[in-house]
């Protein structure tokens, strides 16, 4: 998993147009957890592990079971950050143009609305639904200078 998301922090921060001008790679002490981190041109962008047992305590706790959870805490999570603090315009991205290189090949994310439609597919209740979609990075958002941001 460390390889996978070396590769896509770093396929991220290229994509973005932007020279890095910090970057920075952290290893939480207590759970493992990495988080790499970049500051260009008065954006900040970071991707953080998130651990399969962070998310099944998440999502038993919104409305699935382990078993309906399972296929996507065993596939490689993580949280993103985007923040416009002070770029010369509006920063916008659009994630399903986002990949992961595997055994250098190029793989496309799986998207909000792929899951979306596993879990109507398997009966997952609606409210369950609801929740792990809000906790989502968006699919494609605008993000205005002066610190307009968002996570997920």
């Amino acid at each position: 998993m460390k390889s996978i998301i070396t590769l896509l922090a770093f396929s991220l921060i290229s994509m973005s147009g932007f020279a890095a001008t910090s970057q920075t790679h952290q290893v939480n002490s207590v759970t493992g957890a990495q988080t790499w981190q970049t500051q260009a041109h008065g954006v900040y962008f970071s991707l953080t592990q998130i651990l399969p047992e962070q998310l099944q305590a998440f999502y038993v706790n919104r409305g699935f079971t382990l078993k309906q959870i399972d296929p996507y805490i065993t596939s490689c999570v993580y949280m993103a950050v985007l923040r416009n603090d002070k770029a010369p315009g509006t920063i916008h991205f659009i994630s399903n143009d986002w990949q992961v290189l595997m055994d250098s090949k190029p793989h496309p994310l799986v998207s909000v609305d792929a899951w979306m439609q596993r879990w109507e597919k398997n009966n997952i209740s609606k409210s369950a639904r609801i929740a792990f979609r809000w906790a989502q990075f968006p699919p494609e958002q605008n993000y205005e200078p002066g610190g307009d941001w968002n996570q997920g």
